[in-house]
């Protein structure tokens, strides 16, 4: 074999090399390309389940009322936050799972709501000043057509009562 015909084969083979470098360099980008669009929607999907992703800012919740409800081993404890206009009405409502009894503290106080952020401040227990109020952040999310207001600090959820009275009819 001649000195041309080795570099026309070694020719050959790179070229055939740096085609095929090249195609799977290609797939493997519209690879990554089609992963990253199913993996931002996933991101997404979940970013809207914490609430972080949603626009709630028009969502009205004047008159709306949330309920929380945490069963202990010893009592049951009911939760209600009452929204109307920038005035709040919080309420605990604890049964004694012994004796039968109910118990309950109703605060007033207002909100102060920054996009889908609210935040309560109950500075009256009763009708009467405390000095400590109960304070509240939330975070407004929407999952399936039902309100929820997240405390920030606890994960606590409190759900809509109209949105949870219309799925249980």
């Amino acid at each position: 074999m001649s000195e041309y015909s080795i570099l026309a084969k070694l020719f050959y083979k790179t070229q055939y090399m740096r085609k095929l470098l090249i195609g799977i360099s290609l797939l493997g980008t519209l690879g990554l390309k089609a992963q990253y669009g199913s993996l931002n929607e996933i991101l997404n999907r979940l970013e809207q389940r914490k609430g972080i992703n949603q626009h709630l800012e028009n969502v009205n919740i004047d008159n709306k009322k949330f309920v929380f409800i945490k069963d202990e081993a010893d009592h049951t404890e009911r939760d209600f936050i009452i929204i109307k206009g920038n005035n709040a009405t919080y309420v605990e409502v604890f049964d004694d799972k012994a004796t039968g009894e109910s118990s309950s503290n109703v605060f007033t106080g207002d909100i102060v709501r920054k996009k889908n952020i609210i935040s309560l401040r109950a500075d009256m227990l009763e009708n009467k000043k405390i000095p400590m109020p109960v304070t509240k952040t939330l975070l407004l999310t929407q999952q399936d057509n039902i309100l929820y207001l997240i405390d920030v600090n606890t994960r606590d959820r409190w759900i809509d009562e109209a949105s949870y009275s219309k799925k249980t009819k």
